[in-house]
């Protein structure tokens, strides 16, 4: 598709994942940032496959952590 027919919501998403190339130690800011203002779709695109594996990694050691705690 070319520049000129773009639509905006094209031309947006492709910014973004142009900066989201150029920038990765910035990801999971702007990752927890869309979580708290986002939707869930944009905080698993943002992280890709690896950070979204971690994230729910993170999220079972938590919940095995407080279920020890509290039993």
């Amino acid at each position: 598709m070319n520049k000129n027919t773009e639509t905006p919501e094209r031309r947006r998403e492709r910014m973004r994942q142009e900066e989201l190339k150029r920038n990765p130690g910035g990801i999971m800011r702007d990752a927890s940032n869309r979580a708290q203002y986002g939707s869930l779709v944009d905080l698993v695109n943002s992280l890709g496959w690896k950070g979204t594996g971690f994230l729910i990694l993170v999220i079972i050691i938590i919940f095995i952590i407080a279920s020890l705690f509290f039993n």
